[in-house]
């Protein structure tokens, strides 16, 4: 019993030890002190338009252009990969923000609340490709590699022209 308890300490220490976001991630606090993710302002990436959902859909229908959402918490470790390991590559950056308006919204927060009840999610991270109408033109959940999710966006771009 004393093994198992003192292995269990060890653990509880070494994993409150372990940084919970690898290199220097830029991170904001909210008013009830948890991190959120904050966008990178690198032009190298992609970038995220920062306005309400009605006006990103206005926005959508008025340049017939199909709406990528990152549907993400604050506490999603896949999330936070996402942002760090995807967004900030060139070479997606490059492909979504020429072909679609790029959205990320906590769930959790906002106007995430609202908009989970129009678009149900079952995990985090969900990626939706939405058209201007607020249709979902397709579904993709968890973590992708940079390369995987530009064959999405490839795949939405001919599926919906």
């Amino acid at each position: 019993m004393k093994k198992v308890f003192w292995l269990l300490a060890l653990l509880l220490v070494g994993f409150s030890s372990l940084p919970t976001q690898a290199g220097s991630h830029p991170t904001r606090t909210n008013r009830a002190g948890n991190p959120n993710i904050a966008p990178k302002n690198d032009a190298e990436g992609i970038q995220f338009t920062e306005t309400s959902w009605k006006e990103v859909l206005k926005k959508a229908k008025a340049e017939k252009k199909v709406i990528f959402l990152d549907a993400y918490a604050s506490w999603c470790g896949p999330c936070k990969m996402l942002q760090k390991n995807v967004f900030t590559k060139k070479a997606v950056g490059d492909f979504y923000n020429s072909k679609f308006i790029n959205v990320k919204m906590d769930m959790e927060k906002g106007e995430g609340p609202a908009l989970s009840q129009v678009y149900p999610l079952e995990a985090y991270p969900t990626l939706l490709f939405i058209d201007g109408n607020g249709k979902v033109l397709k579904k993709v959940l968890g973590y992708q590699s940079p390369e995987d999710l530009i064959a999405i966006g490839k795949s939405v771009k001919s599926a919906s022209m």
